[in-house]
C-alpha cells in the first residue's frame, strides 16, 4: 500500500501535492489542516484520514481525532499532530505508542524519517504549507508491504516526483 503523508498545510495546498500523491492509495494528514477545502482537494486524490492539530478549528476536530490508529498491510500505524508532546521526538513518540510499527506526526515543520530499534518507522513529512523555520515545503510517501519494514521518503514540493 502506498500512502501519502502530509502535515501543516495551514490552509495552503500547493499544486505539487497532486503530483507527489498521484499514485497513493490513501492519504494521512497529521494536523494543522486549516480550512475544510484542503481536505476536499485531498479527497479527490484518495481517501483521507486526519489527526487534528493545535491550530485546527472545530469543523476539522469534529470529523477527525487527536490520535488516529490504522492497521494496514500487517502494520499498526499511529498518526497524530504531536503538539501534545511539546516538541515531539521519535523516542518520546515510541515510548507513548509502544505497539506501533509506524508513527506519523507533524507540528515541528521539520521533515524526519528515523528507524528506531530496527523496526519502528517514525516520520514527520515536514510542512506542506507556508515556509517556516527555513524548511522547504514537503510531504511524505510511505510504502507498506506485509513482512517488510516500511519504506519511507520525503518529497520536496518544489521538485515533486
Amino acid at each position: 500500500m502506498r500512502i501519502g503523508v502530509i502535515s501543516d498545510t495551514h490552509g495552503m495546498l500547493r499544486p505539487k501535492v497532486r503530483e507527489a500523491f498521484s499514485k497513493v492509495e490513501r492519504i494521512i494528514h497529521c494536523g494543522d489542516v486549516g480550512p475544510r477545502h484542503v481536505l476536499d482537494h485531498l479527497e479527490t486524490l484518495a481517501p483521507v484520514s486526519v489527526a487534528y492539530g493545535n491550530t485546527d478549528g472545530f469543523d476539522i476536530r469534529l470529523e477527525s481525532s487527536r490520535v488516529v490508529r490504522l492497521d494496514w498491510s500487517g502494520k499498526t500505524i499511529i498518526a497524530l499532530h504531536g503538539d501534545q508532546f511539546g516538541m515531539p521526538t521519535p523516542r518520546k513518540l515510541q515510548d507513548e505508542f509502544p505497539d506501533a510499527d509506524v508513527i506519523l506526526f507533524g507540528h515541528t515543520h521539520k521533515p524526519l524519517i528515523e528507524l528506531l530499534d530496527d523496526s519502528v518507522t517514525i516520520m514527520n513529512p515536514g510542512a506542506a504549507g507556508a515556509v517556516r523555520n527555513h524548511c522547504r515545503p514537503s510531504v511524505g510517501i510511505l510504502n507498506l508491504e506485509v513482512g517488510t519494514i516500511p519504506d519511507a521518503r520525503i518529497v520536496p514540493l518544489d521538485s515533486a516526483g
